[in-house]
């Protein structure tokens, strides 16, 4: 049997600390997203309004798991319902349970949910890679606990499977992609005297934590002078919507070793970026962007291409392009990933049960696409 205890103050969690930094170093799949420290500064920033619920799940009187949830209000076209979910909140591509055995953690949350105080009308677990064990487990955990889970596909994201080498990799690429990549690398040593910086400091409990404000400052300023920087809706390292959270994630990350900054430099001045998380062989591509005035010589695309041959290099396992602009990433891209979602409707809720038809016409009307957007 298992226990449950509820935390809904940040500042309770302190305590569980050293649990949580156990158990996400055995979670499969992990990333930065999952630890405490990212949610501490996404909480500070972006708490308001919700209901934090983070479930604490032990058996023997030993954590086995952490179950870490938020209630928020979210408009809908049949009104606004209370959602209770992940706090991931689409910064990240997947999610789920902290522990080594998330399918156990999940249950006996799910168990303690349906025996609390209902704060609901919809109980939806998003962010659930397709790929994996979780979209299995979400399944029967929901029904297990007497919640009838629809399943249904949030978004998609491009993923670079690091399996084998470069050369295997570029091999494997379109035959046009390959040769605009070497023209690329040409034109752009035609420019002058090209550079790849990449860094990635190994953390706080390595003594290497430093947030090398100096590279970040740099990537903020080509988001900058890029074309996002001039977006209106845009949300960029430099949008003053999440400029603050975005650099006190990138200290956070520093101290958990997480940070993973590219820079493309043409005569010592940066020309391009790409700004990841890392968390145990695995790449999430949190922004990127370039200077404007480069832009026809494909600078963005070509750091992208280096970043890649690197992280072979490296060892890492995975490369997350992530959501959005999948036509672009198509070419090195080695698969498209869906990403789904679990919703549970509460029957006595009546914009839960419009919201549930609604939905059902929607994934009726617009299945999902190929696993790769076909070429133009």
């Amino acid at each position: 049997m298992s226990d449950v205890c509820e935390f809904n103050d940040l500042d309770e969690l302190t305590e569980c600390r050293s649990a949580w930094s156990d158990l996400l170093d055995r979670t499969p799949a992990a990333s930065f997203f999952h630890s405490l420290d990212w949610l501490e500064v996404y909480w500070r920033h972006f708490g308001a309004g919700q209901k934090l619920r983070v479930l604490v799940v032990s058996s023997s009187g030993q954590t086995i798991g952490i179950l870490p949830l938020v209630v928020q209000r979210e408009r809908t076209r049949v009104g606004s319902v209370r959602v209770l979910t992940y706090p991931l909140h689409d910064w990240g591509s997947f999610y789920g349970p902290i522990g080594p055995d998330p399918g156990a953690t999940l249950s006996a949350g799910l168990e303690h949910l349906v025996q609390s105080p209902r704060d609901w009308d919809v109980l939806e677990l998003r962010w659930i890679d397709s790929s994996s064990p979780d979209r299995a487990q979400t399944r029967r955990a929901m029904q297990a606990a007497g919640l009838q889970a629809y399943e249904t596909v949030w978004d998609r994201t491009a993923v670079v499977d690091l399996a084998g080498t470069w050369d295997d990799y570029l091999a494997s690429r379109p035959a046009k992609w390959r040769n605009n990549f070497r023209r690329q690398e040409r034109k752009a040593e035609e420019q002058g005297k090209v550079g790849y910086l990449r860094y990635r400091p190994l953390g706080e409990v390595q003594g290497d934590a430093d947030p090398r404000w100096d590279l970040y400052d740099a990537c903020e300023e080509l988001a900058r002078r890029s074309w996002q920087g001039t977006s209106t809706t845009g949300t960029t390292l430099s949008h003053e919507s999440i400029r603050d959270y975005l650099r006190e994630a990138h200290a956070a990350a520093a101290r958990a070793g997480a940070v993973d900054l590219n820079l493309m430099m043409l005569d010592g001045r940066p020309a391009a970026f790409a700004y990841n998380y890392y968390w145990r062989g695995r790449v999430y591509g949190l922004r990127a962007g370039f200077d404007a005035g480069l832009s026809r010589r494909g600078a963005g695309g070509l750091l992208l291409a280096w970043a890649i041959r690197d992280s072979f290099l490296r060892g890492d396992c995975l490369y997350d392009l992530g959501v959005g602009y999948l036509r672009g990433k198509r070419h090195l891209a080695t698969r498209i990933v869906p990403i789904y979602r679990y919703s549970h409707f509460h029957a006595k809720t009546l914009r839960a049960q419009l919201l549930r038809v609604k939905r059902w016409v929607q994934q009726k009307l617009r299945p999902v696409g190929p696993a790769l957007p076909a070429e133009s």
